[in-house]
């Protein structure tokens, strides 16, 4: 026993030198004074740009799932808007309209070299009826007010639009012509899949042999506050998106008189098929570029997290219980199942021969849609429900993007340029893009909305009070500028 005592003793001694090596082989965290040196000020009539935001938000683009619904004619103010108000734009640059959305193309100085693609939308999500008066100002009145730009789409997606045309409209008045050929596409149905915006656009850049050296479109941000144990704000550069796919799940039984029921009803039957499906997960794992992500943030967390991340090794299991345990996080981690719609019934007396479920799950790269339909069939185990895809909105998860290439350090150099406090890190889009539509069009594509993203911003992106503080939209500004300077140095 003694000798059994020993080895034992001398396992764990080992494991434990293992386990500090590794620490000590992570990079030491940043001090004060060893940040970044800000970028250059930038000459910007900040009152002008902002009232055009303003003005931006007051036209309602709105998508709604009924495209019957759509307001074209707000598409078309919104782009006369950009008319006006980008002359310099419209005049060097060729702008073509894909259907609502639009192209530009800024020829560059090499027309055979790769060029880069820059994304946004102008649509937005329509307000959820009812909660009109909880909003500070109304959402489509594009108030500006204690140093905040307040309004449906200040997130997501205008500001993004805007920001762009402002960089561009502010360089081509230096004289700036950029090295190579950069394309500024902006769709019009970003919030219902982008079928007939971002994929069209997409369309015509394949069909004339594009090939960018990469996308960048919206996602993650400069989060301050919200990554646990990090200090410092994360510009979180985001290398690859879920997956997205819905399942249709159908059952069928004798209708009739609800006072004389069969033992199975189609209602039971269904909803017993969804519980079954959410009380059976998908594994968890870690996958890039979330494994990326965790090594950059490691040195900047304490010490046990810092063990812990230096040695997934050993503990893995113990990272996915802990990430398992917050939706956030756990999105991160694995494809996740989200039950969202049930129809069934027209009357509490009778009986419906047919109820239908929809299940959403986000997929994590490396596991497909034809995996998250076997997973289902069999965690249902019914040959009575029938198991099928419920939306032609569906993607497969994107390839992680490299880290190690020009364009990721063009993108971590320049937010480190406007955020010189932050730590450049990366990560995962946990929901769906316009850069999924661009798949074959880019050798890499990330995801990024250069803006500062505060714990209370969180509920405001797609919810009540969106907004965008005056700095936080000119910081935009000044991040795509100094982004197409950087990359014609």
């Amino acid at each position: 026993m003694v000798k059994f005592l020993g080895y034992a003793v001398a396992v764990l001694a080992v494991l434990a030198g293992v386990c500090l090596v590794r620490v000590a082989q992570l990079p030491a965290p940043a001090v004060s004074g060893t940040v970044a040196a800000p970028a250059a000020p930038l000459a910007l009539d900040a009152d002008a740009a902002v009232r055009r935001l303003a003005e931006a938000l007051r036209i309602p683009t709105v998508s709604y799932e009924d495209r019957a619904r759509i307001d074209p004619g707000a598409l078309d103010a919104f782009v006369g808007l950009l008319q006006s108000s980008f002359p310099l734009v419209h005049k060097a640059l060729k702008r073509e309209g894909v259907g609502k959305s639009l192209l530009f193309t800024w020829a560059g100085r090499d027309a055979a070299a790769a060029p880069i693609i820059l994304t946004a939308h102008m649509d937005v999500v329509p307000v959820e009826p009812g909660t009109e008066g909880k909003w500070t100002h109304p959402p489509f009145a594009g108030i500006v007010a204690d140093g905040i730009v307040w309004g449906r789409g200040a997130r997501d997606d205008k500001s993004s639009v805007l920001a762009l045309l402002e960089a561009a409209e502010l360089l081509l008045a230096e004289g700036f012509q950029p090295p190579r050929t950069v394309y500024l596409a902006f769709g019009h149905d970003e919030e219902i899949g982008g079928q007939q915006g971002a994929k069209k656009i997409a369309e015509i850049l394949r069909g004339r042999n594009v090939k960018a050296e990469f996308l960048l479109d919206e996602g993650s941000a400069v989060l301050e506050g919200i990554v646990p144990g990090v200090a410092r704000p994360v510009a979180a550069i985001n290398a690859a998106e879920k997956g997205y796919f819905t399942v249709r799940l159908t059952t069928h039984e004798q209708g009739g008189h609800s006072s004389r029921p069969p033992p199975q009803t189609a209602v039971g039957r269904l909803a017993r098929a969804v519980a079954r499906v959410q009380d059976c997960p998908l594994p968890a794992r870690l996958e890039r570029p979330v494994t990326d992500m965790l090594d950059r943030l490691a040195p900047e967390m304490g010490f046990a997290s810092r063990l812990a991340l230096a040695n997934r090794w050993l503990f893995g299991p113990l990272i996915l219980r802990n990430f398992s345990r917050q939706p956030t996080t756990n999105a991160l981690i694995r494809t996740t199942t989200a039950p969202t719609v049930i129809h069934a019934g027209i009357k509490d007396n009778v009986l419906p021969s047919e109820a239908t479920a929809l299940i959403n799950f986000r997929l994590l790269p490396g596991d497909s849609i034809e995996r998250v339909l076997e997973h289902v069939r069999v965690a249902i185990d019914d040959d009575a429900v029938e198991v099928a895809p419920g939306s032609d909105f569906n993607s497969e998860a994107s390839t992680p993007s490299p880290l190690d290439n020009a364009a990721f350090g063009l993108l971590a150099r320049t937010a480190g340029d406007i955020f010189p406090q932050a730590v450049v890190s990366t990560g995962l889009v946990i929901g769906a893009t316009d850069a999924r539509n661009y798949e074959g069009v880019f050798e890499s594509r990330y995801n990024f909305s250069p803006s500062v993203l505060r714990p209370e911003d969180l509920p405001t992106i797609h919810g009540t009070d969106e907004r965008i503080a005056v700095d936080n939209y000119l910081g935009m500004i000044r991040f795509y500028v100094q982004l197409l300077r950087n990359w014609a140095a």
